[in-house]
């Protein structure tokens, strides 16, 4: 089975990257760099969101030879992030926000101005759809991905996909007829 390969493999890249081989930690980097980045999207804005990638990395870095098992490796790297995108609240309490707009803000060139209407609906639903739909339309991972990155079944991310997806239709919907 190809995922319980890759299972190894990650296996001997995180006790590598553990023991600071930088080439092994930047190929887990690789492979879960989405995963970290679409976990933030969900919860931060999108101009904070790629420099906290960076965050999560460096502090896994850090603190990757206090990992027990490599098999909890996928876990522990999400964890890092959902605690990040939680300082990062806590820090913002006592900023004065000066946008109207946080979506908008720092907004990639090119991007259309609707993306970040869908985006803010996403954000809108419950944690599991969210997070799920951020790493099946925002990141381009598969359900088969989505399931090995992130530790759930093939069954739940089908769905939490499938429910996501009909609740950000009528959440689309309902916006298009407030309009």
């Amino acid at each position: 089975m190809v995922v319980a390969t890759e299972d190894a493999g990650d296996d001997d890249l995180i006790r590598r990257a553990g023991s600071g081989d930088r080439d092994a930690f930047g190929e887990l980097y690789r492979r879960y760099a989405r995963m970290v980045h679409g976990i933030l999207l969900a919860r931060v804005p999108v101009s904070e969101a790629e420099d906290m990638v960076q965050d999560v990395f460096l502090s896994a870095m850090r603190q990757l030879q206090l990992l027990r098992t490599p098999a909890a490796f996928r876990g522990w790297l999400a964890a890092i992030a959902r605690h990040r995108a939680i300082d990062y609240h806590r820090q913002e309490r006592s900023r004065v926000d000066l946008s109207d707009n946080d979506s908008a803000a720092g907004a990639p060139c090119g991007a259309p101005p609707h993306a970040f209407l869908i985006l803010d609906a996403i954000r809108g639903l419950p944690e599991a759809y969210r997070e799920t739909l951020i790493l099946r339309l925002v990141e381009g991972m598969t359900g088969p991905e989505i399931a090995e990155r992130t530790g759930l079944t093939h069954q739940s991310v089908r769905v939490n996909l499938s429910r996501g997806m009909k609740m950000l239709r009528e959440r689309l919907q309902q916006g298009a007829l407030a309009r």
